[in-house]
């Protein structure tokens, strides 16, 4: 191919990248013709852009193009999640009202273990001598009742850089409803510090609850020179390989932001990665006439689950960061974003297997990451996880580990097996790794069990998309289990996140609390502050190169009944709203509560809470074709091997396809194995695979 391009061809390429805990994932979309190339590397620590840039040129010898041809980069990245677990962020102080230093520790003096003596609650992120109370006050509808003096934030901020503090978080009493005395803070601190990093709550999270939004918008600070400093220096490295292209970033609820969006507000990019996988879910459910679907992501590290419900994925504004304790909800950093409602329901395939203090065989949490990693990659790791037990079950071809890329280490495979589980167990290496199998699936089926039936759902009308590095490994059993019907496994399983940042909208959500009951709503206030909402996002797409005539608007409210702490989230028409829209309002919201709560109650008014309103370019739209070379010439068997399954108490026999050579209207009876380079799938007894009219596999149970 030319080294020179015809200009014209400049924007038809997109590149998606996430980095995985274990794994950075690259895809390569040339939407003129739907075709996608893909690449898998390491992630490398603790600089992942390298990883990136590894990705990227293995791209780019794939396909043989110039850097320069590559227009649009959409990036998803756990750095924000990582640095509040890992502590690892900036010097951080918090200037808030005085009386209120201390909202961070009290926070809403909820135990999540009751029973437990020695709880541990989650360490803040500003430490008790970096944060500092002002004298200043607003009364709940933001009127001024006791004025903020510069002579009281010139004597902070003194004492904030003595302290050698890095970003401050500023987060005043109802400034949701009046931001004037955080605007002066930052005015402040850009004419006499203009080195310092700093976070409003006004800005990060515009609404009532004053532990929430004083928790977010110290965790933006936090994390907020890191991601700069991040995003500056990948920007860097990517233009010095040649691509000077248009960034886009991953956020929390499926949906892209530019960068200068992601270095305002990073807290909005703690579930970056995995938003991609529930908006590859969106893209696959529509392409196969699939309304409802579990999206099933299992990679190097975790293993998470989205709800896809009518076409949509579940969000929600309820989220914990670095929790103490892993599944228990309340012991985690709240952050009231919008984040498309993943579950974490088990380990990844780095996980590693143990027998406990009791003699019982546990799974993670903790996880060989790609440093060292599983034993079986012969890097040093001395540990069994889910990928070993994987390789001894036969699901994995040592020699095919990412197409041959990384060869696997049987043997290391069983002798940690054999050490760790098997022999204290008093089984054999196949049985440990059985063991481990089913404790993984039989955990991440209970805990998707329960997370339909927590959303009001019948797991039984949902279908299953499986993807991630091993989720087609684990996904037929854990359908099995889940006693669904169908399992799709869409084309590039292996990197599906990745590719789901290529088919996800620019878009920006803009928040606002008014807390009134509905029957005395001052409509004129309603109508003047979603106005203020739309066009703040309108400006948005505008900057980030959308034309607004495109935009498409939604608008939601939280709503509760008088005198409830918690509210549901409602639609709300667009137009100006007026006294005349309340039954409206009142159906949709009884809709919405009696499929959470299985009822409604009567005679009680209802209240608004949190306005919200997204402006969103169109969804981009693209058929898939892999661009991958013809690996089988003699048909789509490559061979047999011998596999366990849980099914049957002796190994079995069974084929092993190649994905690339399967052929739209190919069926295969299980049990199977049909295998490409970023990942394979397991078929399991008593089932049946046809590939559909876009190369999907459509396994039926």
């Amino acid at each position: 191919m030319n080294s020179q391009l015809p200009s014209s061809s400049a924007s038809r390429y997109k590149l998606g990248i996430d980095i995985g805990g274990t794994f950075t994932d690259l895809v390569l979309l040339d939407e003129a013709g739907g075709q996608v190339t893909f690449a898998k590397t390491l992630t490398t620590y603790p600089d992942p852009t390298e990883g990136i840039l590894n990705g990227v040129q293995e791209i780019l010898q794939k396909t043989n193009l110039p850097a320069h041809t590559i227009g649009t980069i959409v990036h998803g990245t756990t750095l924000v999640t990582n640095a509040v677990i890992e502590r690892k962020g900036a010097k951080t102080a918090v200037i808030t009202t005085a009386g209120f230093e201390d909202v961070l520790e009290i926070g809403r003096e909820f135990r999540y273990d009751i029973y437990d003596i020695f709880l541990e609650m989650p360490r803040p992120l500003a430490p008790r001598n970096l944060r500092f109370g002002v004298p200043e006050r607003l009364d709940k509808a933001g009127q001024v009742l006791t004025p903020l003096q510069e002579s009281a934030i010139a004597e902070v901020a003194e004492r904030m850089v003595r302290a050698g503090v890095q970003s401050v978080a500023v987060c005043f009493l109802h400034a949701f409803a009046n931001p004037v005395h955080e605007q002066a803070v930052a005015h402040y601190i850009d004419k006499h510090y203009p080195h310092l990093y700093y976070s409003l709550s006004s800005d990060i999270m515009p609404e009532i609850r004053e532990y929430e939004r004083t928790s977010a918008t110290v965790m933006n600070a936090y994390v907020q020179p890191l991601t700069d400093h991040y995003l500056r220096n990948l920007e860097a490295r990517l233009q010095a390989l040649g691509l000077h292209s248009v960034i886009h970033i991953m956020v929390s609820n499926g949906r892209l932001t530019t960068v200068e969006g992601a270095r305002k507000a990073p807290v909005q990019l703690l579930e970056s990665g995995p938003a991609g996988g529930a908006m590859a879910g969106v893209f696959f459910g529509k392409l196969t006439h699939t309304p409802n679907l579990l999206a099933f992501d299992m990679g190097g590290t975790t293993a998470k689950a989205c709800l896809i419900h009518q076409f949509a994925p579940e969000i929600t504004h309820h989220f914990e960061a670095a929790r103490v304790r892993r599944f228990k909800r309340g012991s985690g950093l709240p952050v009231r974003i919008p984040v498309i409602d993943l579950i974490e329901i088990g380990a990844g395939g780095g996980s590693i297997a143990r027998v406990n203090e009791l003699g019982l065989l546990t799974v993670g949490p903790d996880s060989s990451s790609s440093q060292p990693g599983p034993a079986c990659y012969g890097r040093g790791g001395q540990w069994p996880t889910v990928t070993d037990a994987d390789l001894v079950l036969g699901y994995l071809d040592a020699r095919y580990f990412l197409g041959g890329a990384m060869p696997l280490h049987v043997d290391l495979a069983r002798e940690a097996i054999r050490q760790h589980i098997a022999e204290p167990l008093g089984v054999s290496v196949e049985q440990a790794a059985m063991g481990i199998h089913r404790v993984v699936n039989e955990n991440m089926a209970n805990a998707a069990r329960v997370h339909i039936l927590e959303h009001g759902l019948d797991p039984r009308k949902f279908h299953m998309m499986g993807f991630g590095g091993a989720g087609p490994v684990h996904a037929f059993q854990v359908a099995r289990l889940l006693r669904l019907s169908r399992l799709i496994v869409p084309v590039g399983a292996g990197v599906t996140s990745a590719l789901g940042f290529l088919v996800a909208p620019v878009a920006a959500e803009h928040i606002q609390s008014y807390v009134s009951v509905l029957e005395r709503m001052d409509w004129g206030k309603v109508n003047a502050m979603l106005g203020a909402l739309e066009q703040k996002g309108l400006d948005f797409l505008r900057h980030a190169g959308v034309s607004p005539d495109t935009a498409t608007i939604t608008r939601m409210v939280d709503m509760r009944y008088l005198g409830q702490g918690h509210e549901v989230t409602v639609a709300f028409p667009l137009g100006q709203l007026s006294a005349s829209h309340v039954p409206h309002i009142e159906r949709a919201f009884q809709q919405v509560y009696e499929q959470r709560y299985g009822r409604n109650i009567a005679d009680i008014p209802l209240e608004t809470v949190t306005w919200r309103v997204t402006v969103s370019a169109p969804t981009p739209t693209s058929h898939i074709a892999q661009a991958v070379p013809r690996i089988s010439t003699d048909g789509a068997l490559k061979g047999r091997r011998i596999a366990w399954f849980p099914e049957c108490a002796q190994p079995m026999d069974i084929p092993v396809y190649d994905r690339y050579a399967l052929a739209p209207g190919d069926a295969i009876v299980g049990p199977a194995i049909v295998e490409e380079a970023e990942s394979t799938t397991v078929v399991g007894p008593d089932s049946r695979l046809e590939v559909d009219s876009f190369k999907n596999l459509v396994i039926y149970l």
